[in-house]
């Protein structure tokens, strides 16, 4: 069911949410007393969050009180039936306008007299928005940027983050470069490390980094010193690339070299923050340093 709820949000039918942030004016549906823009929520968490635990809430209580033997046909109808309206009809429009909000607030802190600052704040809670789901607002906030300033410097923070993440596991990789019993991690520290570096940091964050928890840290930190230096030297991409170290081909030339100074900050300070945060038990899960 939950599957079925997810499709009708993402449905063809919908205008892409991706137009509706570009500027496109989506259809609607016309009931006569009251008109719901036909909008998918390709773009957004928050709607399908919030869909899911009301379609949960629905399918717990229904089933309740439905007899065994009619259970299959009454409890998914009744359940699914009223979610999927609820989320096109009140949910999604406040799960939009909430991303809204959010979106808006980061492009105001970007081109404000205080953008390092902010840049600092995102580079640093960046990370955890991925493991929430709420990064892929930030798609719309590029757009924006791109059509007022032909450019974002949103987006270089964001390929700093992963290579943030990735060098924090490069960090362990070091630390445990002499024990045997950790032979069978590498298995995952080496491809997720690879990973990231090419933009996907989902293997470094759930297999290594949040295992550890001081690695994570590590990584905020280095991606927030990484995002100050490129905010404040005024670093810009042509549009959203590919993220990691092939970032810098999106990033305009005048600033190829700015960037690489940024990334090599985001190299240097998690794998180094890593190293130490292990030898002096900070940060680290149970206060258990897997340097000793």
């Amino acid at each position: 069911m939950g599957i079925v709820l997810g499709i009708t949000l993402v449905s063809p039918q919908l205008l892409n949410a991706y137009a509706v942030a570009g500027g496109a004016e989506p259809p609607v549906w016309d009931f006569g007393f009251t008109q719901i823009k036909m909008i998918g929520y390709q773009a957004q968490v928050i709607p399908a969050m919030l869909a899911g635990f009301i379609l949960s809430y629905l399918e717990i209580k229904i089933r309740k009180i439905t007899p065994e033997y009619i259970s299959m046909i009454v409890v998914p109808f009744f359940a699914l039936v009223p979610t999927v309206l609820i989320a096109h009809i009140v949910v999604g429009p406040i799960g939009w306008r909430i991303g809204s909000v959010i979106s808006n607030v980061v492009y105001s802190g970007l081109t404000s007299a205080f953008g390092w600052l902010f840049a600092a704040v995102f580079g640093f809670f960046y990370a955890p928005l991925v493991i929430t789901g709420l990064h892929h607002m930030t798609n719309a906030i590029d757009l924006q940027l791109m059509s007022e300033f032909g450019g974002t410097n949103l987006w270089p923070m964001i390929a700093l983050s992963n290579i943030a993440q990735g060098s924090a596991v490069l960090g362990i990789i070091f630390i445990n470069r002499n024990k045997p019993e950790k032979e069978d991690e590498k298995q995952v520290s080496i491809p997720a490390t690879i990973s990231c570096y090419l933009g996907v940091t989902e293997p470094a964050m759930f297999g290594i980094n949040l295992k550890y928890v001081y690695p994570f840290f590590a990584a905020m930190i280095g991606s927030a010193l990484a995002g100050v230096f490129s905010v404040a030297t005024g670093v810009m991409a042509n549009s959203i690339g590919v993220g990691g170290l092939p970032g810098i081909l999106s990033i305009q030339p005048q600033y190829m070299l700015l960037f690489a100074i940024a990334m090599l900050i985001a190299i240097v300070v998690p794998f180094t923050l890593t190293v130490i945060f292990s030898k002096n038990n900070l940060f680290v899960k149970n206060s258990k340093s897997i340097a000793s």
